[in-house]
């Protein structure tokens, strides 16, 4: 096992849910294209957004996918260029 098998086991554990149904490399994928062709801190939020979808019922695969798409899709000027809420630039 790896330590994100056991990070998700624990937290699966914690929160009574199915660590079987956890689809990690979908979530993380995701993540990914959204810190790199979005912005950084859109990551854990789309990540969030992506678990609601699947709450609601849809398929956790079509789902990443699709925002995964979106990302890829996501024009340079709004995108990981410009600064964040966060990090509101020279003052």
């Amino acid at each position: 096992m790896t330590v994100m098998d056991d990070w998700v086991t624990a937290a699966c554990a914690e929160l009574d849910l199915d660590a079987t149904q956890v689809p990690v490399s979908a979530v993380l994928d995701v993540a990914r294209d959204v810190a790199h062709q979005v912005l950084r801190p859109g990551a854990p939020v789309s990540a969030y957004l992506l678990g609601l979808a699947v709450g609601r019922g849809a398929d956790p695969a079509e789902a990443a996918a699709r925002l995964s798409a979106l990302a890829a899709g996501w024009p340079v000027e709004l995108g990981a260029d410009r600064p964040s809420m966060s990090d509101p630039g020279p003052a």
